[in-house]
């Protein structure tokens, strides 16, 4: 390998993706041999053309790791090295802001199209890996729910894993979502963000920040992020961001997570919110019930028929909207209906809360608020409206924001735990001999029946993949606190009842 021609490549793709000018070739080129520990540079007279990055970065990375320039040779140090390298490609933080307002002039949709090619271009957001990800639908009574494996997030080797224990603690930046994360170097126990260029909002006279997720588990997955370091919560002023960032990009949708453990997400100590240009399953969801709310009969309200409950509020009129929201969020918090196993608090502890998702149809706002509550039972350590210990082969995290919607997001292990249980469902052995397959025996029993005894290999792969489906709309219908029965709908609309009272 030369690595003078894998330079000459990375600075023709910086160029072709428009990362950097003619102008800037030697300047990049010279921060790149710096990274490398170089002292010159031959520019080799091959001309290249439309340079694909991943294999172009594992040329520099092996470069890198046979010249011991890595302190270790894993996905960790990798990712941490190839970030430095990118990083001599990526235009400064002031310039892509300026590109990215000039650009929202003619268009919101342009501005946050081009943001999210750059974010992949850069390698911030890594498109090959994500790739690799196993997506489907999944028919269900509810409507084709969303399934993915992600795959895209790297697992730490062990070597990593004991190299963070031995770390200083430090609280720089405080969390992953902090501004000061925009071109820190990183570390072995907090990620690379040399490459991550925030663009600058105003929500209702609050400052955000606006970066899309390296994950990307949907289209132009965004997150909207406050430049305080504060912790989350759902209240007006949370509400009325929701709705400024959709007045600001129409063509997205902007939800929160709840704002408690549990219910909640995984960063609860940073304001922030999670959008996208994604229509999700649950914006499709068909109409259980109809109701008027007490001086806002101008507002179209409705219970979802959706595996959580779901009130959604429809108008024209987002101030009209936000009040509503408002009025029925503090009813709820407060709310307990025995009948179903709901309590507001115990012994002091709040449980109530919602999960809030705001887009737009046409001229008209919609938000939809899917009622949550937290409370733990003896059965249910976990919590109540938490996936049931049936279900955790499948899924035992938290139902966040993302799910609520109906888009699954389940851990990587399972692509080759779905392998192995296909070979062995292949050859009629049972599953609960395997160590990696144990844990799914009897979730096989529960379905296996409903299938012939003999398959070839798509069709038990077709079998998984709609089980795995229907395990997730079961661990949606835990987090639902009223269920989709007449005992469920009365539940709502008592709820509604003492909304107008």
């Amino acid at each position: 390998m030369n690595i003078n021609e894998s330079i000459k490549k990375l600075a023709t793709y910086a160029l072709e993706k428009k990362l950097i000018t003619e102008e800037e070739v030697c300047y990049s080129i010279n921060l790149l041999l710096d990274v490398l520990n170089l002292d010159e540079y031959v520019e080799p007279e091959e001309t290249f053309h439309d340079v694909e990055l991943e294999p172009t970065l594992k040329e520099i990375l092996d470069y890198a790791a046979e010249n011991h320039l890595l302190e270790n040779d894993s996905v960790v140090y990798r990712d941490l090295f190839d970030t430095k390298v990118m990083n001599c490609f990526t235009p400064r933080p002031q310039s892509v802001i300026d590109h990215f307002y000039s650009l929202a002039k003619e268009s919101p949709e342009k501005a946050t199209a081009w943001y999210y090619e750059f974010s992949k271009d850069t390698d911030y957001v890594r498109a090959y890996r994500i790739k690799k990800d196993l997506r489907w639908k999944s028919e269900t009574p509810y409507g084709e729910l969303d399934i993915t494996i992600n795959l895209s997030k790297p697992e730490k080797d062990p070597k990593a894993i004991a190299a963070a224990k031995l770390l200083k603690q430090s609280s720089y930046p405080k969390c992953m979502l902090c501004r000061e994360n925009e071109g820190y170097r990183g570390r072995v126990n907090h990620p690379a963000r040399e490459t991550i260029r925030i663009i600058p909002l105003e929500l209702c006279g609050d400052h955000f920040y606006l970066q899309y997720s390296p994950y990307s588990y949907y289209n132009e997955h965004c997150i909207v992020f406050n430049r305080d370091h504060i912790p989350m919560v759902i209240n007006e002023a949370a509400i009325r961001h929701l709705f400024a960032f959709v007045s600001l990009f129409p063509h997205y949708m902007l939800g929160s997570n709840a704002d408690l453990p549990i219910v909640g997400g995984s960063i609860l100590t940073h304001d922030h919110y999670q959008g996208g240009h994604y229509t999700f399953p649950m914006f499709l969801a068909k109409t259980v019930q109809e109701f008027a709310f007490k001086g806002y009969e101008d507002v179209k309200a409705s219970h979802l028929y959706w595996p959580l409950s779901v009130i959604r509020l429809v108008s024209p009129d987002k101030e009209r909207l936000i009040e509503l929201s408002c009025k029925i969020i503090d009813r709820w918090r407060k709310y307990t209906d025995e009948k179903c196993t709901i309590f507001a608090e115990t012994e002091n502890t709040p449980h109530n809360t919602v999960t809030p998702i705001v887009h737009k149809e046409g001229e008209s706002f919609v938000i939809d608020l899917a009622l949550r509550n937290n409370i733990t039972t003896k059965e249910h350590p976990l919590g109540l409206y938490h996936p049931h210990e049936e279900y955790w082969n499948i899924k035992k995290e938290n139902i966040g924001l993302i799910e609520v919607m109906g888009l699954a997001v389940l851990p990587s292990r399972l692509k080759a735990e779905m392998g192995r249980m296909e070979e062995h469902i292949l050859k009629g052995e049972e599953l609960g001999d395997d160590e990696m397959t144990s844990k799914h025996q009897q979730w096989y029993e529960s379905f296996r029946h409903n299938y012939p005894e003999k398959m070839d290999s798509a069709a038990v792969q077709r079998m998984l993949e709609k089980e795995i489906g229907h395990t997730f709309m079961k661990v949606l219908e835990c987090a639902g606190v009223y269920k989709q029965d007449e005992e469920g709908r009365e539940g709502i609309r008592r709820f509604v009842a003492s909304v107008n009272e």
